[in-house]
């Protein structure tokens, strides 16, 4: 073997967890995940060489972050690309699909997207729970087939969960675990769910399957606005646009599961807006908190918790 006295630069990694749009330019929030230190040389948009400030400044270690706000002419709805080059030559892009300023978050916006959560969420689930007396009038047939399809929405949901928390995970630093970041709060939460349903040793009654089927539709809300809430952080408005659509329609189907184990219970209007509630409106705090506290690591956690 030849030595040629020089080392190969160390491999660099980054994130950039989070870009918003200011009046002025970008501002982005960016992890380090490299080995050795490494440092922000230089700034591109859209293939030119602009400016830029970095706090804290410096070289970052493993692990560190630091913001990085370039002043830059952006137009609105239009596309542009932005890109990191470090002092080694390494090359990380960014791009912002369709450029819109970053919302300031008031007292009037975040009632905005809890009226959104309630369109999603709430109103949806209340609209399927009233088919409950079309669903006490079929036979036992059908009210076998209403419930498997419960369980198949159930499983549906499930496996939903995990690829968009993959997905999540596999944006944030892989120094969090990558994967281990879904299936980590998966286990933990199955296993708390297990030793809630347990506590009991009498057989489960079509009261209790509601309730815990209300909990799981509900957990799995919360996980639909915090991605709907990430989409507005990273202003993929037109993506949260249609989670909203799709959303709001998938969550009318979700509403007659609730109420098919109560077939045979006898039920009063409170129980059904506790239900209604304990499904539909964790919508509204999952908002706030994707579009508030975004970030890769936290949303693909919290996914897989939510959609377990």
């Amino acid at each position: 073997m030849f030595n040629l006295g020089v080392s190969p630069p160390p491999a660099e990694n980054l994130t950039i967890e989070r870009l918003q749009v200011t009046d002025h330019g970008f501002i982005a929030d960016i992890r380090a995940d490299s080995t050795e230190p490494m440092l922000i040389a230089q700034v591109t948009v859209d293939g030119a060489y602009w400016v830029f400030t970095q706090a804290p400044p410096g070289p970052l270690a493993r692990m560190e972050t630091t913001t990085i706000t370039v002043d830059f002419p952006w137009v609105a709805g239009e596309v542009h690309h932005l890109q990191l080059v470090t002092s080694v030559g390494s090359t990380f892009d960014h791009t912002i699909d369709v450029a819109l300023l970053t919302p300031h978050f008031t007292g009037a916006l975040l009632a905005e997207y809890a009226l959104i959560g309630v369109l999603v969420g709430l109103v949806p689930i209340a609209l399927g729970m009233l088919f409950f007396p079309a669903i006490r009038a079929l036979p036992s047939q059908g009210l076998e087939f209403i419930l498997a399809v419960t369980i198949g929405l159930l499983g549906d949901l499930f496996i939903n969960m995990i690829l968009e928390g993959l997905e999540f995970a596999e944006d944030a630093s892989q120094m969090f675990g990558g994967a281990t970041l879904v299936f980590i709060p998966m286990t933990l939460t199955a296993l708390a769910l297990t030793a809630v349903g347990r506590r009991s040793h009498q057989p489960r009654g079509g009261l209790q399957v509601a309730l815990f089927t209300a909990l799981g539709i509900g957990m799995h809300n919360f996980g639909e606005g915090l991605t709907i809430g990430a989409a507005f952080a990273v202003n993929k408005v037109s993506l949260g646009a249609f989670l909203i659509v799709g959303f709001a329609l998938h969550n009318t189907t979700e509403g007659v599961g609730v109420v098919a184990p109560l077939v045979k219970e006898k039920v009063e209007l409170p129980l059904f807006v506790g239900l209604a509630l304990l499904a539909g409106l964790p919508v509204v705090p999952g908002i706030w908190i994707g579009a508030l506290a975004f970030s890769p690591h936290w949303a693909a956690g919290l996914l897989k918790y939510n959609g377990f």
